[in-house]
């Protein structure tokens, strides 16, 4: 059975003509041997349906072919994907799924049947977003929250896919869109700016975890997630473990973002902070070290109990605001971490293992801004190196 293909033509009510194509193809048929037909389509010209009718022959005959789904994208989101998504993901991701289909995908695309979404339904998604997706203020969303919905919807047809209900993903054919400018382009402190800030943080409440992020490279989550059994004071290391994560409202404990732990060595005065920040802690009693279940977090707040990272955010969003220093995130210090180091020569492979970064690669591409100057030192030792002292003079 090669299929055929069958032309449909309707007249509207304005009195056009409306030509439709569809391609019908024999599939394996009923238990009781009845003949079993599907129907594909319709296509605007019969090149199209010709086309379209030589691929499904092709995946019959080598046993691909997936019959059309009526489930719609919305079912197969809520009853499906994110039941599976919640076993393999930490509950921050799944809390940004289900927001995300919630308020971006579902409205527009739930109600489509899987096997009649377009590649051109989400660029016409995607572009809607970027005008006024804001269901706030009306205004755009940014591109790089248009890509994170992009994410979702990729990975979600892909499990499609997997689970034989589409025969190929609609969002392969879709490219997101791209933040022309300066999509790369990272925040930092100088080594003078970072100093200052340190200045001014002394004597406050959180002076020792804002300054082990400065230090260390970590984030905020894995910093209100250090405990003390993860310190050693001795050595002058730090191990992360843990981080905590804010979910609707809710502090949970979770593992690292790169789920594994790291260890990261400390120089002596921040050694010495922390030392101090333990004396501190100690001297107001065992009650408000037992607080939070004996469990002995490093960072804590007024009244003994773990400490939200956003407690950190707002800190240090208070003091840059209201200091002279050059705005940036409470992120940015680990791009101002990883900056510093690598100006002063710190090895690409270190630099990546203090940030807890999987891949060194990643890494060197995020921070390619500073390599530059330091290609052109590599270039001089170099020349050094195989003695290109005179090279420009000319041979008689």
């Amino acid at each position: 059975m090669q299929g055929h293909i069958h032309k449909r033509v309707r007249i509207c009510s304005n009195g056009r003509v409306s030509t439709l194509w569809y391609v019908v193809v024999d599939v394996p048929r009923h238990a009781d041997g009845k003949r079993r037909q599907k129907w594909h389509g319709g296509y605007r010209t019969k090149r199209a349906a010709q086309a379209i009718r030589a691929r499904l022959i092709h995946e019959l005959s080598t046993g691909y072919y997936v019959e059309p789904s009526t489930m719609r994208f919305d079912e197969w989101l809520w009853d499906y994907w994110m039941p599976v998504v919640e076993t393999r993901v930490k509950p921050s991701t799944v809390h940004a799924y289900r927001t995300t289909i919630r308020n971006h995908i579902a409205p527009e695309l739930g109600g489509i049947p899987l096997a009649r979404l377009k590649p051109q339904m989400f660029n016409n998604l995607y572009q809607r977003l970027l005008k006024s997706g804001n269901m706030v203020t009306g205004e755009g969303l940014a591109v790089s929250f248009v890509r994170s919905i992009h994410s979702v919807i990729r990975k979600s047809l892909n499990d499609a896919v997997d689970a034989g209900l589409l025969p190929r993903s609609p969002a392969k054919a879709v490219k997101p869109p791209r933040d022309r400018a300066n999509s790369m382009e990272l925040r930092y402190w100088t080594p003078a700016e970072l100093k200052t800030f340190l200045d001014l943080i002394r004597g406050h409440r959180l002076e020792a975890a804002l300054h082990l992020i400065a230090m260390t490279g970590a984030r905020r989550g894995e910093i209100a997630g250090l405990r003390w059994v993860d310190v050693d004071l001795e050595a002058t290391r730090i191990t992360i473990r843990q981080t905590l994560l804010t979910v609707g409202g809710e502090i949970q404990v979770s593992s690292p973002k790169s789920s594994r732990g790291r260890t990261l060595d400390l120089d002596e005065k921040t050694a010495a902070l922390l030392r101090r920040h333990l004396d501190q802690q100690q001297s107001r009693g065992e009650a408000y070290l037992n607080r939070d279940g004996g469990v002995g977090y490093v960072f804590r707040r007024k009244d003994g109990g773990r400490i939200d990272p956003r407690d950190l955010y707002a800190a240090f969003r208070w003091i840059v605001d209201n200091s002279d220093l050059p705005r940036i995130r409470l992120h940015d210090l680990r791009h101002t971490h990883a900056s510093i180091g690598l100006k002063a020569g710190v090895p690409i492979g270190v630099v990546s293992e203090r940030l807890g970064h999987s891949d060194p690669g990643f890494t060197l591409s995020l921070y390619s801004h500073i390599m530059p100057g330091m290609q052109k030192e590599a270039a001089d030792m170099i020349a050094r190196a195989v003695h290109l002292d005179d090279i420009t003079g000319s041979k008689s």
